[in-house]
């Protein structure tokens, strides 16, 4: 793995600068709703824009100077990642305006040309993909939406995205951080324990926090866990990810920077729900054309 990460080139993404491409292909259309990768330099800021509107601005994450100074969360990796892109056509104008939710996804051939995952940071991700070297990863990161599309048909449109994405680079696991908001790991003990005892991934998919950062999320008896009371404190894009058939981690990390309590989630391909498979197709094309 090399130890600079060059500079900014968007190599990681043909389609997105090709001057021959009038329209970048769509990965998904539900309704007005339209999903693909960003296509220009000026989409992938609007992405950008909108994660700072919903980190910062919403949740009051801390960005570095330059970023706050910009009002754009960018960091070295976007560099090198593919930016998934949910736009609503029926507000009109450019692309970049019509930009309601976002994506970052980063492939493991990709990542190891350069400095890794981002969630590595957090989690010893090295290890785990290390154990499945005949597997494809592809790291889901990033994931926001504006507020007023934070909906069913939106989650959906990102998902049959990240599918389409997915069944095009032939990914065997899907992985990345979901974050609980708030920095106190304790205030959310009633999901993260019912996660821990329910979904904990396990085995050949266990995964520990770098150490010194790691929380057990093993916080409640079971007795006193009360599967409905803990779904409802969840947020949505983790009930998401459970709905597929998703395990995570047994420890949380908090993020005092975004002043969250980050999980480790980890999809197999082969254990996402049949359910899914069936609603999005199994070649992903059912949202496609």
């Amino acid at each position: 793995m090399e130890t600079q990460v060059q500079q900014p080139t968007y190599q990681s993404v043909p389609p997105a600068f090709a001057p021959e491409l009038e329209k970048p292909r769509l990965l998904g259309r539900i309704g007005t709703l339209d999903v693909r990768l960003a296509a220009t330099r000026a989409e992938i800021n609007a992405a950008q824009m909108l994660r700072y509107k919903v980190f910062v601005e919403e949740m009051g994450a801390s960005l570095p100077v330059d970023a706050m100074q910009q009002k754009r969360d960018f960091d070295t990796i976007d560099r090198y990642c593919d930016h998934l892109l949910v736009l609503d056509t029926a507000l009109g104008g450019q692309p970049e305006t019509q930009i309601v939710g976002t994506y970052r996804l980063l492939r493991q051939d990709v990542a190891e040309r350069y400095n890794g995952f981002y969630s590595q940071k957090e989690f010893d991700v090295a290890d785990l993909v290390g154990r499945h070297r005949d597997q494809r990863f592809l790291e889901l990161g990033r994931s926001c939406v504006l507020p007023a599309y934070r909906t069913r048909r939106t989650l959906e449109a990102l998902w049959q995205g990240n599918w389409a994405y997915a069944v095009e680079h032939r990914i065997d696991v899907m992985f990345g951080c979901a974050s609980f908001s708030g920095d106190k790991a304790y205030a959310h003990a009633l999901p993260l324990s019912f996660l821990n005892q329910s979904v904990a991934a396990r085995d050949e998919w266990a995964v520990r926090a770098i150490p010194g950062r790691g929380v057990s999320m093993d916080m409640m008896p079971v007795e006193a866990i009360t599967p409905r009371a803990a779904l409802a404190a969840m947020p949505p894009l983790v009930k998401g990810y459970l709905r597929l058939g998703a395990l995570v981690s047994q420890e949380a990390v908090v993020d005092h920077a975004f002043r969250t309590t980050d999980i480790l989630v980890i999809l197999p391909v082969k254990q996402i729900s049949g359910r899914y498979l069936n609603h999005y197709g199994a070649d992903a094309s059912r949202f496609i054309g």
